[in-house]
């Protein structure tokens, strides 16, 4: 991934990360945002501006700004989820840690966090990174993504069993 590439040879990871969790949480409480970026009847300036404003306002760094205006440009702002996942994949192999991708009914708190990295630690055998987000349809419990092994203990999965072995 280029991007990915760019990052490593300013060794700017860090900040690129960073910048690129921002504009993913920009896209999940911008309805505005979303529509803009998977929307054909935003002609590309209007993109590319609109695009170039929300890096500024939500602080990205160069590099990020640089990229999401190629992307606007090029109408390729639709891949935005799946360029950020990637690039949280290859960050976190460059660390040599696993990534974990951590859907909650609710927001966790810090302590909560810490705890589940400790025991995702403990099952996968290496440092473990966790891109966090929140799904209220869950009900609650979790559901983890490390690599193809998906950990599902949400509440929504138990009960959707519970129905299913009662009409059986």
């Amino acid at each position: 991934m280029a991007l990915f590439d760019l990052a490593r040879d300013a060794k700017t990871i860090d900040a690129v990360e960073a910048s690129l969790t921002a504009v993913r949480d920009a896209l999940g409480q911008s309805d505005d945002l979303r529509r803009l970026t998977v929307s054909p009847l935003v002609g590309r300036g209007v993109a590319v501006k609109t695009v170039l404003a929300v890096a500024d306002q939500i602080g990205v760094d160069a590099t990020t700004r640089s990229f999401l205006g190629v992307l606007a440009e090029n109408r390729r702002l639709s891949q935005l989820p799946a360029i950020i996942r990637a690039f949280r994949t290859l960050a976190s192999r460059h660390r040599g840690e696993i990534a974990a991708e951590v859907v909650s009914a609710h927001p966790l708190t810090d302590d909560q966090v810490a705890q589940l990295k400790q025991q995702l630690r403990q099952r996968v055998g290496r440092e473990v990174s966790v891109d966090l987000s929140v799904d209220p349809q869950l009900l609650g419990g979790l559901v983890v993504r490390i690599g193809s092994q998906m950990i599902d203990s949400s509440i929504r999965t138990r009960l959707n069993a519970l129905a299913s072995a009662m009409k059986g």
